[in-house]
């Protein structure tokens, strides 16, 4: 017989001739020659020597053992004394139960939602990382979720965690601000024939997102197309001169008319309007020379309008003169002043009229 001690904290397997044969705890024990004692540590996990069933047929021992069984599809997750530890996958694992308080949590990998108790600070964790997909919504956006091509539900701004698994996962996004969409450089046809290039503009924002990302194929393209053809639609339907003066009634019409068609869109229009209307080089010559034509016609106007009101004017004075022959005599005294400041020095003599000498003097047919 010889002695052997077993500390606190450890235990021993024995084993004869090979063959386990009993657990034995701390403290001194006597065993033949022909046993050998394998010591394990209570704090690390129990590495079998043997096949575990032959050993856990013994009660004493299994009582002292839990053991962890973990399919293909599951991960486990090992917690020691409240504090995550380890992970574990595929396979049997074997812990002593009295010195650490274990706790196991169970994940199902082959569903995509994280239901079990896992506390969101491992997700990040080293271990746990690979296991883990994740989608992040920003502030301003709302997403669908399609799990093996068929929606799921709609997701709102947030971080979003997901078990990695053979499942696809797609998160489709959309900004939900109000969004401005450009129509530059059309080349549009009036109905006076004359080509125009069009610089249009139009605010929008999405109201439902199931119905622009999952019924229809790229939203925003087909918006713009419904713009395009409803500006074209309705450039075609005026003249030049008509587009010109009606740029904002053109753009209400356009508003109007795609409004019911962005509904089917998921989108809402809120505003539009036509910035720039630009003419070719010829045509900006013609129309520059048409506009100097109006602005002299209407000077031309302006002249015949003054000089027929000056003429009327001395049509009147002349017709009050000739009825009266003060006013006649002052009206030349009037122009003779008139002259007479324009004229350094006279002369005239002292016999006779003045105002007859002067009429002499400035007189034409002198």
């Amino acid at each position: 017989m010889k002695k052997v001690r077993i500390h606190a904290g450890f235990v021993g397997l024995v084993f004869k001739n090979g063959n386990y044969a009993r657990v034995i705890t701390a403290g001194k024990h006597w065993i033949r020659f022909s046993e050998r004692v394998i010591k394990y540590d209570l704090t690390v996990p129990f590495q079998a020597p043997k096949a575990l069933e032959i050993l856990l047929k013994d009660q004493a021992l299994s009582e002292m053992l839990i053991v962890i069984e973990v399919k293909d599809n599951e991960i486990v997750l090992v917690y020691e004394n409240s504090n995550f530890k380890r992970l574990l996958t595929a396979g049997r694992y074997t812990f002593w139960n009295s010195l650490i308080d274990y706790k196991f949590e169970t994940a199902d990998l082959g569903k995509i939602d994280i239901i079990e108790d896992i506390s969101k600070a491992l997700f990040n964790n080293i271990q746990l990382r690979p296991y883990i997909r994740v989608f992040e919504v920003a502030a301003y956006e709302k997403a669908i979720m399609v799990v093996d091509d068929e929606f799921v539900k709609t997701l709102e701004h947030g971080t979003y965690h997901f078990w990695k698994n053979e499942q696809t996962i797609k998160i489709v996004k959309a900004d939900m601000r109000q969004l401005q969409l450009e129509i530059a450089g059309q080349e549009l046809l009036t109905k006076d024939k004359a080509t125009v290039r069009i610089n249009f503009y139009a605010q929008y924002k999405v109201t439902d997102i199931e119905t622009a990302l999952m019924r229809n194929k790229d939203y925003e393209k087909q918006l713009y197309i419904t713009l395009q053809l409803a500006l074209r639609a309705f450039v075609g339907a005026y003249t030049l001169d008509e587009l010109l003066e009606q740029k904002e009634t053109i753009a209400e019409a356009v508003l109007k008319d795609v409004k019911m068609q962005a509904t089917k869109l998921g989108v809402n229009v809120l505003h539009t309007g036509m910035r720039d209307v630009i003419l070719p080089g010829d045509m900006k010559d013609i129309m520059n020379q048409v506009l100097i034509a109006h602005k002299k016609a209407q000077a031309n106007v302006v002249t015949r309008r003054e000089e027929t009101a000056s003429t009327r004017s001395l049509l009147n004075t002349a017709k009050l003169m000739e009825d009266n022959t003060m006013l006649f005599k002052l009206k030349e005294m009037e122009y003779v002043e008139k002259i007479a400041d324009k004229i350094g020095e006279i002369t005239v003599a002292g016999n006779g009229n003045v105002i007859e000498q002067l009429k002499d003097i400035f007189s034409v047919n002198k």
